[in-house]
């Protein structure tokens, strides 16, 4: 089953299980990341600090948790464990964004927080050396999703620029390079 077919919450669950698993798999913290100038830590820690103030903007509090400086897989339990219960309990609320509108609370954690945290997945396991496989159907999705508003994305300079890949590259390789990454890279030496 594809993650697309899968409500928020469970595809919030699915996702961050497999970051999960990804985390308990680095072994080097400061290995450097396909995003320039990140290490693996840096990939957990972007996950972990801007959330909860893209939530607190809209005046939902996410209980702090560990710092990534201390402790990054302590610090990405502790967010995971906390998006599910937020999603769960609170999921049908209406969230009001001052610059992402307004969605029910579960749509708003899926489309801008779960979809980062199933990309930065990639970025992790090149990071940290490990395999990762990620749903091609779901990956497929996200990137039809975001081609209308590639403008918007890259000059809000949460994107970088594209990467040419062939048009028939898996589709996450496709993803990869539409969100700025090489997908033939790999950590050096």
């Amino acid at each position: 089953m594809s993650l697309g077919d899968l409500g928020p919450g469970e595809r919030h669950r699915r996702t961050a299980e497999g970051f999960s698993s990804l985390v308990g798999g680095v072994a080097d913290w400061s290995a450097p990341a396909p995003v320039a100038g990140w290490t693996a830590r840096d990939v957990v820690r972007h996950l972990v600090e801007w959330f909860p103030g893209f939530l607190a903007a809209s005046g939902v509090e996410l209980a702090p948790g560990p710092p990534v400086a201390d402790d990054p897989v302590a610090a990405w339990q502790h967010q995971a464990g906390a998006v599910q219960v937020l999603v769960e309990e609170r999921g049908d609320d209406e969230l009001t964004h001052p610059y992402a509108g307004t969605h029910r609370l579960a749509d708003a954690v899926d489309r801008f927080y779960t979809a980062d945290v199933f990309m930065h997945s990639w970025d992790l396991a090149r990071a940290s050396g490990q395999h990762v496989e990620l749903d091609g159907g779901w990956a497929g999705t996200l990137l039809e999703g975001m081609r209308p508003i590639e403008d918007v994305l890259r000059s809000s300079g949460q994107y970088g620029p594209a990467v040419p890949v062939p048009a028939d590259a898996p589709v996450v390789d496709r993803l990869v390079g539409f969100i700025g990454r090489d997908p033939a890279w790999r950590p050096p030496g």
